[in-house]
C-alpha cells in the first residue's frame, strides 16, 4: 500500500533534471523565483550519465553547447567529452544551488481550469517505501526532451535471431564485440559513431542505410562547419547556406552515393528545420566505409536464427545486433493536454514559438536545435515565470495589507 503525500508549491515545478531543466533552474534562480524539479533517475542529465557510449563527444564546439549564465571552463577543449560534459552539468548544478527530487516519477499532470492550478502526481522511490506524492502549483515547465524513451521497431523474426541485441542507449564501447559480425541498425550520427567504435575495437560492422542521409565534414577551412554555417546564414538565404555546405561536402568527402549513402533531395539545413532530421558530422567513419571496413547495406526484410535478410535478397551471417533507431518524446504518457504538444510529444508551434501555452504551461529543449535551442527556450521560460510570479506575490501582499487593515479598523 502507497502512502500519499500532498504539497503546494509556491513557485514552478519542472519536470526533467537534465539540460533543459538544470538552465530553467538557474534562470529562476537568478530572479529568486522558488520552484521544484522532479527527475525520475537518481542523477542529474542521466540520458548523458547512463545512455551514451564511453567515446561520446559533444558534436557541436562548447560555444553552441554551453547553458546560460555560465561557460564552460577555458582549459576545456573546443568538443569537450561526455565525461567533461557531465562534469559541467554538475558544475551548472551546484554553482546555483540547484537540488532536484531524484527517484520521482511523474504519473501524471493535469490542468484543473476550476482553480487555475496543475496537479501533478508522481510516484517517489527514494525512500524505504514508494510514496503517491500530488503536488500542486501554476506553473509547468515540460523539460524532460526529445529523447527520453528509445525508439525500438518491430523486425520480423527477430525472437528467432539468438544473438545478442541492444539499443545504441545501452552500447558503452566495441571491447565485448571483439571479432564479431555486428549489424548496426541506422546511419545517424549514433549509428556511425557505434560503427567506428566497433571498427577501433576489431569487430565487424554491417550498418543498415534505409534511407537518404546527409553526411558533412565536422570541419571546413579550419572552423566547425556549424559554426562556417551560422556565420553564412547571417547574409545568405538557407537554401543558399545548403547548397554551398553541399558542394563543399562533396569536394571534401568526395561523392559518397557510390558507397551507399545517397543524399536526401532537401539540404541539411531546411531538413533539420522541417524534420528534425540532424545531418552526419563525420569524424572518421566515412573513410571506414571507403575501406570496406564498415560495410553499407540496405533495409531489413526478417531475422532468422544468426541471419538477417536485406531487402535486396541477400543474407548475412551475424552475431550480435545494435539498434541506433533514435529516441522520442515521452510526454505524451503523463501530460494531459492537447493545446501545446502534438501526439508526438513535441510542440506544435515550430521553434522559436513552441515554448509557452496557457494555463502556465511551458516547454524547454523541444526545439530540433539541441543544446543552444534548449538555452533559448530557458532563458524565455524563466523571465516569463519570473514576471507572473513577482506580479501575483505583489498582489498578494497588498491583499494581505488591506485585509490587515479592514481588521484594525474594526477595532
Amino acid at each position: 500500500m502507497l502512502s500519499r503525500r500532498c504539497i503546494w508549491v509556491n513557485g514552478p515545478v519542472i519536470v526533467g533534471a537534465g539540460p533543459s531543466g538544470l538552465a530553467v533552474g538557474a534562470g529562476l534562480k537568478n530572479q529568486g523565483v522558488p520552484f521544484i524539479i522532479l527527475e525520475r533517475a537518481d542523477c542529474i542529465a542521466s540520458l548523458w550519465q547512463k545512455r551514451t557510449y564511453d567515446r561520446l563527444k559533444l558534436h557541436l564546439p562548447k560555444q553552441y553547447c554551453q547553458l546560460p549564465y555560465f561557460p564552460f571552463p577555458d582549459d576545456f577543449p573546443e568538443y569537450p567529452t561526455k565525461h567533461q560534459f557531465i562534469k559541467y552539468l554538475e558544475s551548472y548544478a551546484k554553482h546555483f544551488d540547484i537540488n532536484p527530487n531524484f527517484n520521482e516519477t511523474v504519473q501524471s499532470a493535469k490542468y484543473d481550469e476550476t482553480f487555475g492550478l496543475w496537479r501533478v502526481k508522481t510516484i517517489s522511490t527514494g525512500g524505504p517505501i514508494p510514496v503517491e506524492v500530488e503536488y500542486i502549483f501554476r506553473w509547468l515547465a515540460v523539460a524532460t526532451g526529445e529523447n527520453a524513451e528509445k525508439v525500438v521497431p518491430e523486425f520480423e523474426g527477430l525472437e528467432d535471431f539468438g544473438g545478442h541485441v541492444t539499443h545504441a542507449c545501452d552500447y558503452k564501447s566495441g571491447k565485448s564485440y571483439f571479432g564479431e559480425r555486428v549489424l548496426v541498425v541506422g546511419c545517424g550520427n549514433s549509428g556511425m559513431e557505434v560503427s567506428l567504435d566497433l571498427c577501433n575495437h576489431n569487430a565487424n560492422p554491417s550498418m543498415v542505410v534505409r534511407s537518404s542521409v546527409h553526411v558533412l565534414p565536422r570541419e571546413v577551412f579550419g572552423t566547425s562547419t556549424f559554426e562556417f554555417a551560422v556565420s553564412l546564414m547571417k547574409c545568405l538565404p538557407l537554401w543558399l547556406v545548403d547548397k554551398i555546405l553541399i558542394i563543399l561536402a562533396y569536394l571534401i568527402l568526395g561523392n559518397i552515393e557510390k558507397y551507399g549513402l545517397k543524399r536526401p533531395c532537401l539540404g541539411p539545413l531546411e531538413l533539420k528545420n522541417t524534420a528534425g532530421k540532424t545531418p552526419v558530422l563525420d569524424i572518421g567513419a566515412l573513410q571506414k566505409i571507403k575501406s570496406g571496413k564498415i560495410k553499407i547495406v540496405p533495409g531489413i526484410k526478417k531475422f532468422s536464427r544468426g541471419k538477417v535478410e536485406l531487402v535486396n535478397g541477400q543474407t548475412l551471417d551475424i552475431d550480435s545486433v545494435i539498434l541506433a533507431t533514435g529516441y522520442r518524446s515521452n510526454v505524451p504518457s503523463w501530460l494531459k493536454e492537447n493545446e501545446l504538444f502534438s501526439n508526438e510529444g513535441v510542440p506544435k508551434n515550430p521553434f522559436p514559438n513552441g515554448w509557452k501555452s496557457k494555463g502556465g504551461l511551458y516547454a524547454v529543449g523541444f526545439t530540433r536545435r539541441g543544446l543552444s535551442g534548449a538555452s533559448l527556450d530557458a532563458i524565455s521560460v524563466a523571465l516569463d515565470i519570473a514576471k507572473t510570479w513577482k506580479d501575483e506575490t505583489k498582489q498578494k501582499k497588498k491583499s494581505v495589507a488591506a485585509r490587515h487593515r479592514r481588521c484594525i479598523s474594526h477595532f
